[in-house]
């Protein structure tokens, strides 16, 4: 049980825009995407219509990218000491400037080897989510078929099934502790559950007005922030069980929130094309940040230094944002991402960094963080894979799921972990015997997707269909 005083998609149809000409950019300071502070909000209102659109229009257009990043600007994204920060974000600013080193280390190129090793199968439906938990040892998934399934991270085993929601889970994340899950569901609550027991706290979490599509832990676990289709980004005490702050964060759908690693900030973005920074304690959007493309916005996540933002775009890009001075210093391309709302992660291969996300068309792909260099591309999921993270543990593991409804488990063979070389093992993991509560007949069914719209899809319009058996509040 989870003591939260003590510890701590799917097609997305876009908003209807003038079209505009064919343009080459990049992402240089000498090119900078234009940005609005909160003063100039009021002025720069990206133009919205009352009708949603497919992306594919968008998604036909071609574009060029460069950066005159240097390779240099992200050496300590992996490894940087944790440093207090206030409540603005002008306190911030010190962070980016370092002492020249007379002789910077020589950067070696980074090499990726990942391997399937786990199928994990059970979910009726697309899965919109995949994540470990913070220790490593768990891994959890949640569904169009309105469950949480958990996971053992090392064995693939199923622990357990989790029950309740009355309609398709969009999003989950764990308590710093890992002993709690927060889902957010088609059914506009989110519910809390203990990992242990597998049984949901007394009474979910009411307030917002639609579908939940994004939840983050505070790193001290006190708190939860919750991004949803009434385009407001909520902010949760979880001592007290109630809505802390409501922040009127957007004009479209919420697709992404996520907590820096002090608590400090909470970012968001949404398909208005609009990335936002929040101070915590107070409220007030401390930046936004727009691309000169205003291309819709499905995920966001902060690096793990807190120095960056990745978000992740219809215009099958990802983009690396120095959300201090507004400015897009790296942009990630080679997936496909034009019509759902993927999700990737940070990682770390040896000493370098790694960037890991899904695409549409069915493949792993993963990027060097300094270099851009797409390293590596693995398949083996039929179809959209719509969420990947990395193991926070030693072992390098990596986790996906897609709109076939399988959980699968990556690792990098080049990896010596703890003096044994890791072995690929191509096994469905729902062969091993504490696997019972996980074979579901899946067969050759696969989710459209209009089936699997519960799961990482904006824009969308569907009833809720409640499950016929909804678990009792005990």
């Amino acid at each position: 049980m989870s003591d939260f005083d003590s510890a701590a998609s799917t097609p997305v149809p876009s908003v209807h825009r003038p079209p505009k000409r064919r343009r080459v950019y990049d992402d240089s300071e000498a090119s900078t995407p234009r940005y609005s502070s909160p003063d100039e909000l009021g002025d720069h209102k990206p133009h919205r219509s009352s009708k949603l659109k497919t992306r594919q229009d968008l998604g036909s257009r071609r574009r060029s990218h460069s950066s005159d990043g240097s390779v240099d600007e992200l050496d300590h994204t992996y490894h940087g000491r944790n440093r207090s920060r206030s409540s603005s974000i002008d306190s911030h600013r010190s962070s980016h400037s370092s002492p020249d080193a007379p002789s910077p280390p020589v950067y070696k190129p980074l090499k990726l080897n990942y391997k399937q090793k786990f199928i994990l199968k059970g979910h009726r439906k697309g899965v919109a989510q995949v994540r470990f938990s913070p220790d490593g040892r768990w891994i959890a998934s949640c569904s169009a078929d309105s469950t949480i399934k958990i996971w053992d991270a090392e064995t693939g085993k199923h622990m357990r099934t989790l029950e309740g929601h009355l309609a398709g889970v969009s999003t989950i994340a764990w308590s710093p502790d890992s002993n709690t899950i927060a889902s957010g569901s088609d059914d506009k609550t989110i519910r809390l559950w203990h990992r242990a027991t597998g049984k949901p706290y007394p009474a979910p979490l009411l307030g917002h007005h639609n579908y939940v599509y994004s939840l983050a832990f505070s790193p001290k676990g006190n708190m939860l922030v919750s991004g949803s289709y009434d385009e407001a980004v909520f902010l949760w005490d979880l001592r007290a069980r109630r809505l802390m702050r409501s922040l009127p964060a957007h004009s479209d759908p919420v697709g992404g929130v996520d907590f820096i690693r002090d608590g400090t900030l909470v970012c968001s973005c949404s398909t208005d094309g609009l990335t936002r920074v929040w101070d915590t304690a107070t409220g007030q959007c401390l930046r936004t940040l727009v691309h000169e493309d205003n291309a819709p916005v499905t995920t966001v996540r902060f690096s793990p230094n807190g120095r960056y933002i990745l978000a992740f775009t219809l215009d099958s890009c990802i983009r690396l944002w120095d959300y201090v001075s507004g400015t897009c210093k790296k942009t990630y391309q080679g997936h496909v991402n034009n019509k759902y709302s993927l999700g990737g992660a940070f990682g770390v291969g040896g000493t370098e960094g790694f960037i890991v996300s899904g695409s549409e068309d069915g493949d792993l792909v993963f990027w060097d963080v300094k270099t851009k260099d797409m390293v590596q591309k693995v398949s083996g999921h039929e179809g959209v894979v719509l969420w990947v993270d990395t193991s926070p543990s030693v072992s390098g593991k990596v986790v996906s799921g897609g709109l076939d409804g399988t959980v699968r488990i990556w690792v990098d063979v080049n990896e010596d972990v703890n003096g044994v070389k890791a072995e690929p093992v191509d096994a469905d993991a729902t062969e091993d015997e504490p696997m019972e509560e996980a074979r579901a007949e899946i067969g050759e069914e696969r989710n459209t997707p209009r089936e699997a719209s519960v799961v990482r899809e904006l824009g969308r319009n569907q009833e809720l269909e409640p499950s016929p058996e909804p678990m009792d509040e005990d």
